[in-house]
């Protein structure tokens, strides 16, 4: 496994993070391709055994059950000192009960204590603003988060799925308050989704800010024919609203994916994986397996290296898409 530092801080994160969306109960939510814990447990193990430390889930992964399952396999498994472990607030956790979502400070410190509680653990360290909350000064939020921090129960803030100019603004609000400003930025970006390319990661690059892409795979349409199904993909609503309207402006390239992966002798997730880990500003792309054999997959992705003609060949085909992901709350 390699090691990076996490962005502009002294913390070490393995190069691969294993993503624990699909880890949960898919009575509980929207999901219902989620591993239970019996199934999720294996590949929380195996991505240990392979030097994976850094691990990332959300309080609204199935309204809290992926935290539990994280939290208890980390426990049994690992070293508390020895993890990278990151979580998420913003999104609506009771949607009959006020206050249960947003960036409020009321929201913010409420939800900490109920994730630590979940997570069997007394801090994260790396507490992530899901999206970015509209119906809340943005003061507010940094002045609570930097408590957060302040209290001991996060190490490091980070941010997720947002325009460029609202993280700006963030770091901004921080930095002139002395308040703890963000370290990274999950964002929407894979070989046929870079919008991300125009501001964001120029911007994260600039201020030397960790880059860690979710749905590095396109949620595996990057993976297969875009004929081939898979229980996920015919029962994935968001997959579907992220990728459908693009798929035959993507067509070409996910063919490309396939022509060079017959070239290399390796399966097409390694060269998806590739094409995002060859490029310096990316810290650590997050892995949502499903079996151990694709964390296996991505580790391997880690000693490919692509020529220069080959991620032209791989990118040239590529025209704007809508922006999907940096999405703004509902008011």
């Amino acid at each position: 496994m390699k090691y990076v530092k996490f962005g502009n801080t002294g913390m070490d994160v393995s190069k691969i993070c294993l993503g624990t969306m699909g880890f949960g109960d898919k009575d509980k939510w929207i999901h219902k391709w989620v591993l239970d814990e019996a199934n999720s447990r294996p590949i929380i193990k195996k991505a240990l055994d392979l030097g994976i430390n850094f691990f990332d889930t959300a309080n609204i992964y199935s309204y809290g059950e992926s935290e539990k399952i994280v939290g208890r396999a980390l426990k049994d498994y690992a070293n508390r000192d020895d993890i990278v472990l990151a979580t998420k607030v913003q999104q609506t956790m009771r949607p009959d009960r006020p206050n249960s979502g947003g960036l409020s400070r009321k929201t913010i410190l409420s939800e900490i204590d109920h994730s630590l509680k979940r997570l069997e653990t007394d801090y994260v360290d790396l507490y992530i603003i899901h999206r970015f909350d509209e119906n809340t000064p943005i003061e507010e939020t940094m002045e609570a988060l930097h408590d957060v921090v302040k209290s001991g129960k996060a190490r490091y803030i980070g941010a997720s799925a947002m325009y460029a100019w609202q993280f700006q603004k963030a770091q901004r609000v921080a930095e002139r308050n002395g308040w703890t400003k963000f370290v990274s930025m999950q964002n929407h970006y894979n070989m046929i989704y870079r919008e991300e390319e125009r501001e964001m990661i120029p911007f994260c690059r600039d201020e030397k800010i960790a880059i860690t892409p979710y749905s590095p795979l396109a949620s595996g349409r990057l993976t297969r024919d875009l004929n081939e199904t898979t229980n996920r993909s015919e029962t994935d609503p968001v997959q579907k609203s992220k990728y459908d309207d693009m798929m035959n402006a993507d067509r070409g390239i996910i063919e490309r994916v396939a022509e060079l992966a017959e070239t290399h002798q390796v399966s097409r997730d390694k060269i998806a994986l590739a094409w995002l880990l060859n490029k310096d500003e990316i810290t650590s792309p997050i892995i949502g397996a499903q079996k151990e054999s694709h964390l296996e997959s991505a580790v391997e992705a880690l000693n490919i290296q692509l020529t220069a003609a080959e991620i032209n060949y791989l990118e040239e085909l590529y025209i704007p898409h809508p922006v999907v992901g940096a999405l703004p709350t509902t008011k």
